[in-house]
C-alpha cells in the first residue's frame, strides 16, 4: 500500500477531518492555516472544532508525527505530492459564493510550483459552482507558477460529503468518492488517495464532479 504525501489547505470543519482521517491512514499529512491559532490547536493535539471521535484520533496522528500544521503554504507544497484545497466558500449577500479565500489559496500554491521540480497534483474539496475550476482556479495556478495545468502539474475536483455530528464516519464510509479529473494522471493520484476506502469510485470531468 502506497503511502503519499499531502498537504491540506485550510484547517476549518472539513479539512480537519480531512486531515486527521488521512493521516490515521498512515499518509503524512502537512495542515496548512492562515489562522495561527487553529495551527497552534492542532499541534496540541487539540482539535478547533467539536465532531464526535475526532479528538482521539487528531491527538494519536500529531502524537505519532503523521499530522503536522504551518503556516507556510510554500513550504507545505514543496514537501508533499498533492494539495488537497479545503477552504470555506461561503454566501454573499446576493447569494453568489465568495471565492476569494480559495483564489489567495490557488495563488499561494501556484508560488509554491515555481520551483518545484517533480509532479504536483491540486484537488479541489471546496463547494464551488460548475466552471469555477477550470475557468478562474486553474488560469491563477497557472499564472503565479508559471506552468501549465496538465503539463507540468495536476487537477482535481473532488467534492466532499461530510455532515457535522458524523464526519468521521462519512469520511470512512461514503456513499462513493467522485474524481473530477483534468487528465488520468491526475485522476490515477488522487483515486490512490482513497485506496483504503471501499466505496465505488466515479470519475468524470472537473465540472461534471
Amino acid at each position: 500500500r502506497k503511502h503519499m504525501k499531502i498537504s491540506v489547505f485550510g484547517l476549518g470543519y472539513v479539512g480537519c477531518v480531512t486531515a486527521t482521517c488521512l493521516a490515521v491512514n498512515g499518509h503524512a499529512v502537512i495542515g496548512v492555516d492562515v489562522n495561527s491559532n487553529k495551527v497552534n490547536m492542532i499541534e496540541l493535539g487539540q482539535p478547533p472544532i467539536s465532531e464526535p471521535g475526532l479528538d482521539a484520533l487528531l491527538a494519536g496522528v500529531v502524537d505519532t508525527g503523521k499530522l503536522k500544521t504551518t503556516v507556510d503554504a510554500a513550504m507545505a507544497v514543496r514537501e508533499t505530492d498533492i494539495s488537497l484545497i479545503c477552504v470555506g466558500t461561503p454566501s454573499n449577500h446576493n447569494g453568489c459564493v465568495n471565492l476569494q479565500f480559495i483564489e489567495k489559496v490557488c495563488a499561494e500554491i501556484g508560488n509554491g510550483l515555481t520551483n518545484k521540480p517533480s509532479y504536483h497534483v491540486i484537488v479541489i474539496r471546496s463547494t464551488v459552482p460548475p466552471g469555477t475550476v477550470v475557468h478562474r482556479l486553474i488560469p491563477i495556478l497557472e499564472k503565479n507558477s508559471n506552468l501549465r495545468a496538465g503539463t507540468d502539474f495536476g487537477v482535481c475536483m473532488n467534492p466532499e460529503f461530510l455532515r457535522e455530528g458524523s464526519a468521521v464516519k462519512d469520511f470512512y464510509h461514503p456513499g462513493c468518492t467522485v474524481i473530477g479529473q483534468l487528465n488520468p494522471r491526475s485522476g490515477d493520484t488522487l483515486e490512490e488517495l482513497y485506496r483504503e476506502l471501499s466505496a465505488p469510485v466515479i470519475r468524470t470531468s472537473i465540472p461534471v464532479a
